[in-house]
């Protein structure tokens, strides 16, 4: 039943982790590292954390280690501080039904071996004696390891109804490790995808990150959540777009969701802002399809302000998940915007500067690179947009705005979206004239409030003389 291992060099986390074993050795009790520190081990990966399992109570530990803090100490948990790092050292234990499809009602401390059993999948319920250098395999977990495969130990599900939210678990640690799903447990996250429901955002959006981020092509991820119908349960609007056809002449990779899953396995460097811009960048075109015909019969296919739709279609989403403000209101400004690159060449010079100077540019960039990849293939406004970019490094920043909405409040126009309006088209002459001062530009401004026609548009810098 025991191994060796074979990475006997000791990691930061894995110094002060063999220090706790060994002092609860020497009093006398079993300590092991438990779960995903060995599976990472053997995979050949640095642990990022080690946790220990022991056969000591929670007060002896805490005798033990008098800096030591009871995080959960009715569960067994003890928080052990040690050389940098907290470990997080649990007595063994079984746990005792269910109470919300997340906790257990209660717990009985058991043995190691029973310990194992009560863990989610077989490649996390593996020991490891830092002592004798030994894995200590209950369950299957080592061939499970070799064979590249995610299965419940034991019944999967009763395994998803102790804890429902290990149903993401397993399509995540599938994803992110590049393994498949044991028919049976995947036959179970089928069957009981919609309790899901039960788990709060939080929890759920941390499992989508972590698969959109952490998965070496993030892309099958989604389609194993489309495949299990956990997909149509946290995200339909996502869901949707499966089947919603596009332009071919545009699109010839297929669907929304296939275009939308070929972007994501083609991110180079994956971060959780490009993951869900990317993610959900045109999840506003199945709610705003528009089929019609040319007038030579062909089909036509259009998404009408697909982009505008699709930013607070996100922002919802979003928000449903209890995401961080700052990324909520980033993944809907790429989206809002992520059509304008396709007249990146016809700019005004002035537009182009705020382009390329917004802090969202290298996330709109990327976007817009993935955006090409995985459809026609033409990246000619990518590379000039790179071009420009290069040549303008060494100019200036861009200045700040030397007229406010205060200032045209001040003159008496009203705040509403044509102040906006105006805002923007005096900045626009401010880049596109730089020798115009302050005085100039208010002029301009009170010539659009005195205008007899209420909705006229500010006049073009371009068209004036200098």
């Amino acid at each position: 039943m025991g191994r060796k291992m074979t990475n006997d060099t000791p990691l930061s986390p894995e110094i002060g982790a063999r220090e706790i074993v060994e002092r609860l050795t020497r009093a006398g009790h079993r300590a092991l590292w438990a779960g995903g520190c060995v599976r990472d081990r053997l995979l050949g990966r640095p642990p990022k954390d080690v946790d220990i399992a022991t056969s000591a109570s929670p007060d002896q530990i805490l005798s033990l280690f008098p800096s030591a803090k009871a995080v959960g100490k009715s569960f067994g948990v003890v928080c052990v501080p040690r050389r940098g790092h907290t470990y997080e050292v649990a007595t063994f234990r079984r746990d005792v039904g269910t109470l919300d499809g997340r906790h257990p009602l209660a717990v009985e401390f058991a043995d190691e071996q029973e310990d194992a059993r009560r863990r989610d999948f077989t490649i996390n319920g593996l020991f490891y004696d830092p002592n004798s250098d030994t894995v200590l395999d209950y369950v299957g977990g080592r061939a499970d390891l070799e064979r590249r495969i995610i299965r419940a130990i034991g019944d999967p599900n009763e395994r998803f109804a102790e804890d429902r939210l290990r149903m993401l678990r397993a399509l995540r640690f599938a994803s992110t490790l590049e393994f498949t799903l044991d028919s049976a447990t995947e036959g179970a996250v089928r069957k009981h995808a919609d309790s899901i429901r039960a788990i709060s955002a939080e929890r759920v959006a941390a499992e989508l990150t972590r698969l959109l981020v952490e998965s070496p092509k993030a892309g099958q991820g989604i389609r194993l959540l489309e495949r299990t119908g956990l997909l149509a349960v946290i995200l339909p609007e996502v869901a949707a777009m499966a089947g919603q056809r596009q332009p071919p002449e545009f699109h010839p990779e297929g669907d929304v969701l296939t275009h939308t899953v070929l972007m994501l396995d083609a991110m180079r460097e994956r971060d959780a802002e490009l993951a869900w811009t990317v993610l959900l960048h045109d999840v506003g075109k199945p709610p705003t399809a528009i089929i019609g015909r040319w007038p030579d019969g062909r089909e036509r296919i259009r998404f009408d302000r697909h982009a505008e739709v699709g930013a607070q279609m996100a922002r919802d989403i979003l928000t449903r998940l209890r995401m961080p403000h700052k990324l909520i209101e980033t993944v809907a400004f790429a989206i809002g915007n992520h059509m304008r690159f396709k007249d990146v060449q016809r700019m005004r010079r002035s537009t182009l500067r705020r382009l390329l100077g917004a802090p969202t540019f290298p996330l709109e960039l990327e976007l817009h690179r993935l955006d090409c990849v995985a459809s026609h293939g033409l990246l000619d406004n990518h590379d000039f947009l790179r071009r420009v970019r290069a040549e303008w490094a060494t100019e200036k920043p861009l200045p700040p705005p030397l007229v406010s909405g205060h200032d045209l409040l001040a003159m008496g126009m009203k705040e509403g979206p044509e102040l906006g309006r105006v805002l923007r088209a005096l900045y626009e002459a401010q880049l596109e004239h730089p020798e115009w001062d302050r005085e100039r530009l208010l002029a301009m401004a009170d010539e659009q409030r005195t205008s007899e026609s209420p909705g006229a548009s500010c006049p073009d810098p371009s068209a004036r003389e200098t």
